[in-house]
């Protein structure tokens, strides 16, 4: 398929633009079965593992078919993939959509009892899996396919199933950082939905030029549909790599062995790569999201790959919102972009009623990235709205367009009065030497409300001391301010993370409150 954006002119774009949504759609054919039919050759994907494999659509799409009857399906069954990235992981996918079934991603380091949670919480009883993953399915009753080994028999094409751009199609689990997690069911649209995105955080994407890779897995929205499957629906090739743990030099080796031209880079990824000194140049568009990454990172990236990191900001329930986009307009440190074509995207009071001050970032209803609900949880879905509006829990600001993160709904500190998001003070406390990771939380106090609380990871060479904590406190009030500066400052070894690489600063939270009760 074609790119939805087609030139630079992001008000002309935001002015035009409009969700074209054919009554028939199924993500299979946006992601195989069209370029099958209209380039079988042309390459899908390239796997790097010791050494590099492409991968056709026609391939691509015989997997799929050989996968799908295998499977035999039903329409609307649940069916778990529990593969990192390869092209049988994406064959699975397609495989699922072709019939009509609903896909599961399942990230391969997952224990067992969140793996258990997941397949009773979705009622799975298939899981297509690696052979690794076969003996983590071991303790579960389940119907298990390894496409490496099973011996799966070519029977022909398989039918894809006449699906509506309504239609169920996958279930992303939330990454549980402020509760259980839950799934987000979306529909076949949700790949359009990404694309305007996708295209405007790598400032335009250009097939037949471009190469996109991420470390993010394929279990995660972020790597399934902010890279490999919108890669596969534009006939852009997609590096599938197996990394068991992100290095920068496996990260520079793999891009330059692959030819990769674009990535996306979680923040965590940036900051060791700004840790190992790497320089990575020949790419042409490097995107983040997750978390911001304020003025220094940004500046770093100037340096290490001679372009503009552009942020985009989105969330399980509703992708691909916001973005950064380098060649349409001026970069805002502090910001997160601005909405993506398609998007509408306001800070709303309490009353749900779009205001000038700060407020809950929501998106209005439409959105073809929007998910349909929770699976099997009406009453959290609809928690998720206010009025016309899906509050996606964060706060922030809209200044001349551009959409200023403050924190978590949860996260804002209230100190003496001031509501103080914590990322401004991470930024500041990342530019000094000797700070590798942070996390900044409000502690309660009696006083104050809550006092600045920071948890830092030192870097190699450097030692916990009293006067090194004294000395970050004196960078962040010079550099941050004097009511938002760190009052306590406490080291760690690790700082507690979520699987796709966020700081859990609930888990930090609980490190301080314990430390009220004298628990640690």
């Amino acid at each position: 398929m074609q790119p939805l954006l087609q030139h630079h002119d992001y008000d002309r774009l935001r002015r035009d633009f409009a969700w074209s949504l054919p009554a028939r759609l199924n993500m299979a054919d946006q992601v195989c079965g069209d370029w099958v039919a209209h380039s079988p050759d042309r390459t899908a994907i390239i796997e790097h593992n010791g050494s590099l494999h492409p991968v056709t659509y026609g391939e691509l799409g015989a997997r799929a078919d050989r996968l799908a009857h295998a499977l035999a399906a039903k329409r609307g069954e649940r069916v778990g993939v529990l593969r990192t990235q390869s092209a049988w992981t994406a064959a699975a996918h397609v495989a699922i959509w072709k019939s009509g079934a609903i896909s599961v991603p399942l990230f391969k380091l997952f224990g067992e009892e969140a793996l258990r949670l997941r397949l009773g919480d979705a009622g799975i009883t298939t899981v297509i899996t690696d052979p690794e993953g076969r003996a983590l399915l071991a303790p579960f009753d389940l119907r298990v396919i390894v496409p490496e080994e099973d011996g799966l028999r070519d029977a022909g094409s398989f039918p894809t199933a006449a699906t509506t751009a309504e239609d169920p199609a996958v279930i992303i689990y939330t990454s549980g950082t402020t509760g259980s997690p839950n799934g987000a069911l979306h529909a076949h649209r949700v790949l359009t939905g990404h694309l305007p995105g996708v295209e405007m955080s790598h400032d335009l994407l250009r097939p037949g030029e471009d190469v996109l890779w991420t470390p993010a897995d394929w279990a995660w929205i972020g790597g399934l549909f902010d890279v490999s499957m919108p890669a596969l629906a534009l006939g852009i090739p997609v590096v599938a790599a197996r990394m068991p743990k992100f290095t920068a030099e496996g990260a520079a080796d793999l891009i330059r062995d692959c030819g990769v031209r674009n990535v996306f880079l979680p923040p965590t990824a940036l900051k060791l790569l700004k840790a190992a000194g790497t320089t990575i140049p020949g790419l042409r568009s490097v995107a983040s999201g997750g978390e911001t990454l304020g003025a220094e990172i940004l500046a770093w990236g100037q340096d290490a790959f001679g372009l503009t990191i552009n942020e985009f900001y989105g969330q399980t329930e509703c992708n691909m919102v916001a973005s950064s986009a380098a060649s349409m307009f001026p970069p805002r440190p502090g910001s997160i972009g601005k909405a993506v074509p398609g998007f509408d995207v306001a800070v709303i009071d309490a009353d749900g009623h779009p205001t000038d001050a700060e407020g809950d970032i929501a998106i209005r209803r439409g959105a073809a990235s929007m998910f349909l609900g929770y699976w099997n949880r009406p009453e959290a879905t609809a928690a998720k709205f206010r009025g016309d509006w899906l509050v996606t829990g964060d706060r922030g600001v809209i200044e001349d367009g551009y959409i200023r993160f403050v924190g978590r709904d949860d996260d804002v500190i209230t100190s003496a009065g001031y509501r103080i998001g914590p990322s401004e003070i991470e930024d500041v406390l990342l530019k000094h030497p000797a700070v590798a990771q942070v996390g900044v939380v409000g502690k309660p106090d009696p006083v104050r409300t809550e006092r600045v609380k920071a948890y830092v990871v030192l870097r190699d060479g450097f030692a916990p001391s009293d006067e090194l904590a004294t000395a970050l406190q004196d960078h962040a009030r010079r550099l941050c301010a004097a009511h938002s500066y760190p009052r306590e400052i406490a080291f760690l070894d690790t700082l507690p993370m979520t699987v796709t690489g966020k700081v859990m600063r609930r888990e930090l939270r609980k490190i301080a409150v314990a430390e009220i009760k004298g628990e640690t």
